[in-house]
């Protein structure tokens, strides 16, 4: 078993207008992943849209992921907002099945450090499962530090931070303060354009979108990366080069969706009040899917 490090392939998780998980449709999808050589299904993520999803949801969702798969772990998210609430997931999680568990400080209220540090420290301890720091400003307002991260990593059971690409775009410099900071930590990233750059600067995990769709190829370049081929991670990279351009300009969830029905995997809809790609970008998909 691999976790936190390689390929861990984010998928989308089918759900029905009123919130309920469409569960053909997400073991096919997890499925999907482990025959393209994922290392890990990182289920119930942003992409995986875990804050549209009840409590029975959220358990029935891993209870398919995990039966879909034969030796691939499954990490699955447990962002709440609420500490209590979180802890109830992570338990639910460690009780289907889950491998390791994910989590972001999720609040509608900007959290300090010491409100996130109490946070994570609760929830590390309401299972034994290995967890992975979730650090997503974009959507919670809150950014790690380095300085912070080392604090954290001294909770037993936190094992891994999944980053955002940084905003200096020097992945190798930023990877190397986290390094120093956590070095029992696994540091991987997110914000899949970056990637291939941060898997040669010797990052442990490519957390990827892309990959929860398209495993094989998102696979061969992180093999490609990380045993230091520059020639072969490019190569496998420019596939997807268009994908990458509207990742950038208009985010990954709805193009997700959008691919997922193309490719005829799921009919599902995004959660209102999420509405679908336009057309003039739907068809710029179509040329752009790595298949």
């Amino acid at each position: 078993m691999t976790l936190f490090v390689g390929l861990s392939a984010f998928p989308i998780t089918p759900m029905t207008p009123a919130g309920e998980v469409i569960a053909p449709d997400l073991r096919r999808l997890v499925e999907r992943l482990e025959a393209g050589g994922a290392d890990s299904v990182g289920l119930l993520g942003s992409t995986g849209t875990y804050m549209f999803l009840s409590r029975d949801e959220r358990r029935r969702a891993v209870a398919t992921a995990v039966g879909a798969v034969t030796s691939t772990p499954v990490i699955a998210g447990v962002g709440a907002m609420r500490t209590d609430e979180a802890q109830t997931f992570a338990r639910d999680a460690a009780g289907e099945g889950a491998a390791g568990l994910l989590l972001a400080p999720v609040s509608y209220t900007p959290l300090t450090e010491e409100e996130v540090f109490q946070h994570f420290l609760a929830v590390a301890s309401a299972t034994d499962l290995p967890l992975c720091i979730y650090s997503n400003p974009g959507t919670t307002n809150f950014t790690f530090r380095s300085s912070f991260v080392a604090r954290l990593a001294a909770i037993p059971t936190i094992a891994a931070i999944k980053l955002p690409l940084p905003a200096s775009r020097d992945v190798a410099a930023d990877l190397a303060d986290f390094r120093r900071a956590a070095p029992g930590l696994s540091i991987g990233y997110s914000g899949d354009w970056g990637c291939k750059d941060a898997m040669l600067a010797g990052a442990d995990c490519w957390y990827s979108v892309a990959g929860g769709l398209f495993p094989q190829q998102a696979a061969d370049l992180t093999a490609a990366a990380m045993r230091g081929d520059h020639e072969e991670a490019e190569r496998c990279d420019a596939v997807f080069a268009e994908l990458w351009k509207l990742f950038r300009k208009v985010g990954s969830l709805r193009l997700m969706y959008a691919a997922a029905n193309m490719l005829e995997l799921t009919d599902a809809q995004l959660p209102k009040p999420l509405l679908g790609l336009e057309q003039g970008l739907r068809e710029r998909l179509v040329s752009a899917l790595p298949v």
